[in-house]
C-alpha cells in the first residue's frame, strides 16, 4: 500500500486466532492493511472497530457495514468501545510504529530525510510539538527525554548544546537541529544518532509510552476469556512494556501469589517472539526492527 505497507500482516492477524463471528479491534488503523485482512476472515455477523488519531488516516476508512473507524487515540479504547456497545471483544491488534505515510510526508516532521518544520505530532490537533520540546524545555527536561527515550549516554551534553544554540536563534527545522548538533554526529554514525534523537523527541511529543501503558492496562477488562492480544513494537522501550505486561500483567515487580502459591496473571503467552522474514525486510526496510508478541486472556 502507498500509505503504509503493513508489517507482519499475516502473522499478526493469525495471532488473533479469529472467530468468524467475533468482535475485533485494530487500535492502530493507519492505512488499513491489518483491518482489511481481519475483515477477510470475518463473517457478516462480526464487528471490527479501529482507532486512529491521525486525521490523514481517516481518508482510508473502509466502506463495510461491519467496520467502524473511531478518530481517537487508542488510550481511550475502553471508553469508546463501551460507547459502541463492545465492552468486551475477542481480539485486539496493535502496530505501534510510525506509519510510512507519516515518515514520507515532509511537513509532518517525522523524518530526518527532509528539511521541514519540527512537528512530529501524530494527532495534528495536539498542543505539544517537537518545536516546543526543542525550544522551550529546560535543560534538565531535555536531558531526561534524550536519555530516557533515546537512550543517549551523552544526553546532558546534547541538551546543554541545544539550550545554548537556541539562545542565539530558534531551532525551527530539521536542518536547524542537525546544524545545532553537528558536533554529536560523526560521519558514518550520524543517521543512527539522529534516529535516536528523533525517537526521543517523538516519544515525548506523543506521550507514546504513557499511552501504551494506559492501553495495556485496559486490555485485561476488554478481552473476553480466550481473547487474543497481537502486538507489534519497534524499539526496546515499547517491547519491554509489552513483554512484561503479557508475562505478568505488570510493568514492574512480580505478581502476587494466590493461596496455593501460584502466580495470578491475566494472560498466557502464545508462541515465541516473531520477527519479519528476510524477504519482508528486503521488501520493506522499515520492518527490520519489528517484534510481534501474542498473548491470550486467561
Amino acid at each position: 500500500m502507498d500509505y503504509h505497507d503493513p508489517v507482519l500482516l499475516h502473522e499478526s492477524v493469525d495471532g488473533l486466532a479469529i472467530k468468524p463471528g467475533g468482535i475485533y479491534v485494530d487500535v492502530t488503523f493507519g492505512g488499513g492493511g491489518h483491518s482489511r485482512e481481519i475483515l477477510k476472515r470475518l463473517d457478516a455477523s462480526a464487528k471490527l472497530f479501529a482507532f486512529d488519531q491521525d486525521q490523514d488516516a481517516l481518508a482510508n476508512a473502509i466502506d463495510d457495514e461491519r467496520f467502524t473507524l473511531i478518530p481517537e487515540n487508542f488510550r481511550f479504547a475502553k471508553r469508546f468501545l463501551r460507547f459502541y456497545g463492545a465492552a468486551q471483544v475477542d481480539g485486539i491488534l496493535g502496530d505501534f510504529g510510525v506509519s510510512s505515510h507519516q515518515f514520507d510526508v515532509a511537513e509532518r516532521g517525522f523524518s530526518t530525510r527532509f528539511d521541514a518544520k519540527l512537528d512530529m505530532r501524530m494527532n495534528q490537533k495536539a498542543r505539544l510539538s517537537a518545536h516546543q520540546v526543542v525550544n522551550e524545555y529546560e535543560e534538565g527536561e531535555l536531558s531526561r527525554v534524550l536519555l530516557q527515550y533515546g537512550e543517549l549516554r551523552n544526553a546532558p551534553k546534547i541538551a546543554r548544546t541545544l539550550v545554548s544554540v537556541r539562545k542565539e536563534k530558534s531551532i525551527d527545522t530539521t536542518e536547524d537541529l542537525k546544524e545545532a548538533l553537528q558536533s554529536f554526529l560523526p560521519r558514518g554514525r550520524e543517521h543512527k544518532i539522529l534516529a535516536q534523537i528523533y525517537q526521543a523527541i517523538r516519544i515525548e511529543v506523543n506521550q507514546e509510552l504513557e499511552v501504551l501503558k494506559e492501553f495495556l492496562q485496559q486490555t485485561e477488562d476488554l478481552l473476553k476469556p480466550g481473547g487474543r492480544l497481537s502486538l507489534i513494537s519497534y524499539h526496546s522501550l515499547e517491547d519491554r512494556l509489552v513483554k512484561r505486561y503479557m508475562r505478568n500483567g505488570l510493568f514492574e515487580g512480580e505478581p502476587e501469589k494466590d493461596m496455593f502459591g501460584n502466580f495470578s496473571v491475566p494472560f498466557k503467552k502464545v508462541g515465541g517472539l516473531i520477527v519479519p522474514s528476510r524477504e519482508e525486510i528486503k521488501r520493506n526496510n522499515r520492518a527490520r526492527s519489528a517484534k510481534l508478541r501474542v498473548a491470550e486472556k486467561i
